[in-house]
């Protein structure tokens, strides 16, 4: 594995010992880990935008612009979804667990998935 720059959406400060947010278009920042051959180099934070109705696309340019890799939520509407593929961020689920470490050992293991189509959010809540 080279190296991967991961974003988790984070409640309050983030950080490898923060929560993650539910929503990740809501979240208060966004945590970085830097990682390279399975070992976590660097972790930072960035505030997030603004999320304005319809501007699903702003968190994905957002990441996008911060040479983002891979993404993890617990859920996800399909546009900001399919915002992720086209500028190659893969977009991966774990649903269970709301601490950000083991979240981020566990991507950094291979054992998430990436987000199906039929795991997406519905409704105009993205």
């Amino acid at each position: 594995m080279a190296k991967i720059r991961i974003a988790i959406p984070s409640n309050g400060e983030g950080g490898l010992d923060g929560t993650r947010a539910g929503h990740f278009g809501h979240c208060d920042v966004f945590t970085f880990i830097d990682a390279e051959d399975g070992k976590i180099i660097e972790v930072s934070t960035t505030e997030n935008l603004e999320h304005i109705q319809g501007g699903c696309m702003v968190p994905v340019n957002l990441l996008a612009e911060h040479k983002v890799n891979a993404l993890v939520v617990g859920g996800i509407g399909m546009r900001p979804l399919m915002g992720f593929k086209q500028v190659g961020i893969e977009v991966y689920h774990d649903a269970e667990r709301m601490d950000i470490r083991p979240v981020v050992e566990d991507m950094l293991a291979g054992k998430l998935q990436l987000i199906s189509n039929d795991q997406v959010c519905g409704g105009g809540q993205q």
